[in-house]
């Protein structure tokens, strides 16, 4: 239970240290004043006032916030405070602002990833045979057990996946397989067959496949610093990608609401993963990151995704959102993050009482 709370605590750190930064830097980059830079909510723990910025732990470590000049539209600003108010900038500038915070919960997954790729690599799942289904087109082409598939159609192939794309994109027509069997080289003909199987979804999907399963062997290959960047930036792309198709089937109803977690949960697998080891802990945190970043940009009112609404809608008709929709829209904001809050609660508690 102790290392729980306290991977849970470095986790949640971190993660809302890089939001708020990312706020906080690009105000001040516009020369927006900053009142507070607070880690938490509710009381103040510990703090420090440098210049105008206070800067703090709070009591409840749920979140964080930055508190800059002028934020409220309808506050009263001093003439001589205007050149530092958040509400008298261009609205593009307040955009960009306010995009910094999950901004840089992506950069966080980005720098994760780069060191995690440059001090070990990435592992490569190789294109090696483990099982050959009976009366399948592998069969048929002489496939067997233990062949490592090193080319199709002249292409040569790196991995299971990128082979496994291949396959899947060949409308069923014929190709020419290259084949490491123990040292020698086997060419054969397979025709791909389409079948309906499940996705990561639960849904039914039609693929091309030629009865194949991998062996299960990895293979690391060790990255250049630029390799290392763009395959970062790849890797939190296709788990941005995965959370967002995530988030629509579970608003379609397709994957199951059981499934979300909340603080206990995230608890729980932080400390599961911190035991794993430092690697698998700071992969946890950058998927968490990602997962943060994506749900602020939710056109929810009280997330970042809402005030970007605001300011996009400002942006196009040329005056802000009236004060009156603005406080709806942020009351009925909050009532679905209560609800959200409670429901993620009540699926923890039943996960651990009921499970």
């Amino acid at each position: 239970m102790s290392t729980n709370i306290f991977a849970f605590i470095i986790v949640l750190g971190i993660l809302i240290f890089f939001h708020e930064l990312g706020h906080f830097l690009v105000a001040r980059f516009f020369r927006v004043g900053v009142e507070r830079f607070s880690l938490g909510f509710g009381p103040r723990l510990i703090g420090k006032k440098v210049g105008i910025t206070e800067y703090r732990i709070s009591a409840i470590p749920l979140g964080g916030y930055v508190k800059m000049v002028g934020e409220e539209p309808d506050s009263i600003i001093a003439p001589d405070v205007i050149p530092l108010s958040f509400t008298h900038k261009h609205v593009f500038k307040r955009i960009l602002i306010v995009a910094a915070g999950p901004i840089f919960n992506l950069l966080l997954a980005v720098i994760i990833f780069f060191g995690i790729f440059q001090t070990s690599g990435v592992y490569i799942l190789q294109p090696a045979i483990g099982k050959v289904e009976a009366d399948s087109p592998a069969q048929e082409g002489g496939l067997k057990k233990g062949d490592l598939i090193v080319a199709i159609d002249n292409r040569d192939m790196e991995s299971w996946d990128e082979m496994s794309e291949v396959i899947k994109g060949s409308n069923g027509n014929p190709m020419t397989f290259s084949v490491d069997r123990n040292g020698e080289l086997f060419v054969t003909e397979i025709r791909p067959k389409i079948i309906t199987g499940k996705n990561i979804f639960g849904e039914d999907q039609q693929r091309y496949v030629i009865g194949i399963t991998a062996s299960g062997d990895f293979l690391t290959k060790d990255l250049n610093p630029f390799q290392a960047i763009g395959e970062s930036v790849i890797q939190t792309y296709r788990i941005a990608k995965l959370t967002i198709f995530s988030i629509i089937k579970l608003i379609q109803g397709t994957v199951s609401t059981k499934t979300l977690g909340g603080p206990i949960m995230i608890a729980e697998m932080a400390g599961q993963q911190a035991k794993e080891g430092i690697v698998s802990f700071v992969f946890f945190i950058a998927l968490l990151s990602i997962n943060l970043a994506i749900l602020n940009f939710l056109p929810i009112p009280v997330l970042d995704g809402g005030h970007l609404l605001f300011f996009f809608i400002e942006a196009v008709f040329r005056r802000p959102v009236n004060m009156r929709m603005r406080e709806i829209a942020q009351q009925v904001g909050i009532f679905i993050l209560i609800l959200l809050m409670a429901f993620v609660f009540y699926n923890d508690i039943t996960r651990i009482f009921f499970s």
